[in-house]
C-alpha cells in the first residue's frame, strides 16, 4: 500500500502534491527489483483507490497521467515482470483504461514476477464485481437462483475476483504510519500478515523492505489452528 505521497510532498516543501505522486512513482521500479531479489512471485501495488477518484478533479487528472506513465515504464521491454491491471476500469476515463490494458498486454508472454497494478480499486467493489460476474455466468448457463444458492461457496467467488488464479498475499506492507487496510484486498487478506511503517512511500528504502521481510520470516503463521 503505497501511502503518504501527498504528505511527503507537503513536508518536503512542495506546493503541488502531484510532486509527491511523481516521487512515489519513481520508487516503484526499485521496489520491484527488491522483490525480485527476495524471490517474491506476486506483488500487488495499489496506485489508485475508488475513494481517490473523489478528490479534486485537477489532482485526479494529474495522478491518472502519472499512473499511465509509470505503467508504460514498467511495461518496457527491459523489465522482466508481467503486469495485470486490477480494478473497476469502467470507473476510469476510457483512454486511460485502454492505455493500461495495452501496457499489460505487452507483458503477457513474460515469465517473471507477476505484478498487479490496482487502479480504480476498492475491496468492496471487487467483491461486488465478483458476485455480479458469478451471477451473470450462471444466468447464461440457465442456473436458477435457488440452484446457485445450494452450490455457492467461497471458491466460486474467489474464481471471479480481479486476482483470480493467484495465491492470496502472505504479507501486506503499508507505508505512512496508517494502520488499517482501507479496503485493500479485503477478501484475499483473510490470513495475511501485516507490516506498517512510519516512512512515507517516496522515502521507503530497501532497508525498510528487508526489515518487513525479516519480521515476516520470524512470525509463526497459525491459520486459525
Amino acid at each position: 500500500m503505497l501511502d503518504g505521497n501527498r504528505r511527503w510532498a507537503r513536508e518536503a516543501g512542495f506546493t503541488d502534491v502531484a510532486d509527491g505522486h511523481r516521487a512515489g512513482a519513481k520508487k516503484i521500479a526499485d521496489f520491484l527489483s527488491w522483490c525480485r531479489e527476495a524471490d517474491v512471485e506476486v506483488v500487488t501495488l495499489w496506485l489508485l483507490s475508488t475513494d481517490n477518484l473523489g478528490r479534486a478533479p485537477e489532482e485526479v487528472e494529474a495522478l491518472l497521467k502519472i499512473i499511465v506513465d509509470v505503467v508504460d515504464e514498467l511495461a518496457a521491454p527491459e523489465n522482466p515482470w508481467r503486469l495485470r491491471i486490477v480494478g473497476a476500469l469502467e470507473l476510469l476515463p476510457a483512454d486511460m483504461a485502454r492505455s493500461l490494458k495495452a501496457a499489460a498486454a505487452r507483458t503477457e508472454d513474460r515469465t517473471g514476477m507477476e505484478v498487479n497494478i490496482a487502479v480504480g480499486y476498492g475491496g468492496r467493489q471487487e467483491i461486488a464485481d465478483a458476485v455480479k460476474k458469478l451471477l451473470l455466468q450462471h444466468a447464461d448457463e440457465g442456473t436458477s437462483i435457488r440452484e446457485l444458492a445450494k452450490i455457492l461457496d467461497v471458491d466460486h467467488i474467489s474464481e471471479h475476483l480481479y486476482t483470480s488464479g493467484q495465491p492470496d498475499p502472505d504479507l501486506i506492507i503499508r507505508t505512512s504510519g496508517e494502520q488499517r487496510l482501507s479496503g485493500f484486498l479485503l477478501w484475499q487478506s483473510a490470513h495475511s500478515e501485516f507490516w506498517f511503517t512510519e516512512a512515507y512511500w517516496p522515502a521507503f528504502r530497501r532497508v525498510d523492505f528487508l526489515r518487513a521481510v525479516r519480521d515476516y520470516a520470524w512470525r509463526h503463521r497459525r491459520f486459525g489452528t
